[in-house]
C-alpha cells in the first residue's frame, strides 16, 4: 500500500493557503504531519480528514506565477527612488479581483541602474509593467 504524502508548499497550493499558516496547523497539531529531517510531510488520509475532501478534488486550478526583471540605464539616485516609490504604491493599491504582486528593486550607482524584479500573477504583472513603461516614457 502506497500512502501519498505531501509537503507544506503542496499543501498550502492545494488549499490556497500561504505556507506559514499550513506551518501552523502542524505545529499547533490540528494537522497531523511527519517531521523527516526538516521539512514536513502530511498524508493524503490525513488532508483529507483535515478539509472533509479528496485530496485529488483538491487541486482544481494551476497557478501561474511570472517573473520578470527590468534594467533600466542611466537613472540617477533621485530617479530611482521615485519609480521604487511609485511601484511600490502601485502594488500596494491591489483592486479587489486582482492577486498579489511583489516588486523588488536594487539600484547600482556605479553604473546608473534600476532593476526591477516583479513577481505575480501574469495579468497583474503585464499590467504593471505597462505602468512602468507609462513612468518611464513621461
Amino acid at each position: 500500500m502506497t500512502v501519498r504524502m505531501y509537503s507544506v508548499d503542496d499543501v498550502a497550493d492545494m488549499l490556497g493557503l500561504h505556507v506559514r499558516t499550513v506551518r501552523g496547523y502542524v505545529r499547533s497539531g490540528r494537522l497531523p504531519a511527519v517531521r523527516i529531517g526538516k521539512q514536513y510531510r502530511i498524508s493524503g488520509e490525513d488532508l483529507e480528514t483535515f478539509t472533509g475532501q479528496s485530496a485529488s478534488t483538491l487541486r482544481t486550478e494551476h497557478r501561474v506565477e511570472v517573473t520578470s526583471i527590468v534594467d533600466i540605464d542611466t537613472v540617477d539616485r533621485e530617479t530611482a527612488d521615485r519609480l521604487t516609490a511609485l511601484l511600490a504604491r502601485a502594488t500596494g493599491e491591489a483592486r479587489p479581483d486582482s492577486e498579489p504582486l511583489r516588486v523588488n528593486t536594487a539600484y547600482d550607482a556605479q553604473r546608473d541602474r534600476l532593476k526591477v524584479v516583479v513577481l505575480g500573477a501574469p495579468r497583474e504583472v503585464s499590467r504593471l509593467l505597462d505602468y512602468l513603461e507609462g513612468l518611464l516614457a513621461a
